[in-house]
């Protein structure tokens, strides 16, 4: 099916105008054609059956069918918070976050981590994992789309969570709760997950996360890369919900 991005100003919004990337994408990737039917989502959790009504060389008009409205139900509220990781790790990580039900993504900066990202260069990573997210939620037919904070120093990012998330710190260095155990029966409440980059995470950040209410927890004996952590993790406690497997 095809699926569009686009803000809905009003839920009574009979048609949209779609012009820049929306209409490249249309028009130009898929080659769409007056009369052909699509899907507009708003990224907020709604969803519209459409159908492209005139299309010219600059934009295209998209009429709304507003009696089958789809509203998914709330996600799960869940934050990865995300060792910055080497060379694109990250890239493949806020993709198949998306798919597999992460409603916020932060990248953080741990004492470990190799990659720096200099002030002057964040807004334009920001936007580029923006993107990504946007594409993935479209891909995997997410009507919401995930928010992608600016990298932080990973102390303050689990200092700036909603009050009330219960936060889980992966550490395989101690004898930490499985995952598994220690999500059983919290999945209604909003949790944030925090996975170390290459290297893991130090025991002075440990002990810090713990010092603000976070509990460690395990995956079990394998190890894994950070990217596999996070996803593997994530995979989890969505089998939890009753959403996968």
């Amino acid at each position: 099916m095809v699926r569009l991005l686009h803000p809905v100003p009003a839920p009574d919004a009979p048609a949209l105008t779609v012009t820049g990337d929306g209409f490249h994408y249309l028009a130009r990737v898929l080659r769409l054609r007056e009369g052909d039917t699509l899907e507009v989502f708003d990224g907020a959790g709604s969803s519209w059956p459409a159908r492209v009504e005139t299309l010219d060389a600059h934009a295209a008009t998209a009429r709304l069918s507003l009696g089958p409205r789809r509203t998914a139900p709330p996600p799960m509220s869940l934050t990865l918070l995300q060792g910055l990781p080497k060379g694109d790790k990250l890239e493949l990580v806020l993709q198949k976050a998306t798919e597999l039900g992460a409603t916020a993504v932060a990248p953080v900066e741990t004492a470990r981590s190799v990659v720096r990202i200099p002030p002057e260069k964040a807004q334009e990573r920001v936007h580029r994992w923006v993107r990504i997210v946007e594409e993935a939620a479209r891909q995997c037919r997410r009507s919401d789309v995930p928010t992608v904070h600016p990298p932080r120093p990973l102390l303050a990012a689990a200092r700036e969570l909603p009050q009330g998330t219960r936060l889980l710190v992966l550490d395989e260095e101690t004898h930490a709760t499985p995952l598994s155990h220690a999500a059983a029966g919290a999945l209604d409440a909003p949790l944030a997950l925090v996975v170390g980059p290459e290297g893991g995470l130090t025991r002075e950040e440990v002990t810090a996360l713990v010092a603000l209410g976070a509990q460690p927890v395990t995956l079990g004996a394998r190890i894994l890369r950070t990217e596999t952590a996070a996803l593997a993790a994530l995979a989890v406690l969505l089998h939890l919900r009753g959403e996968l497997g």
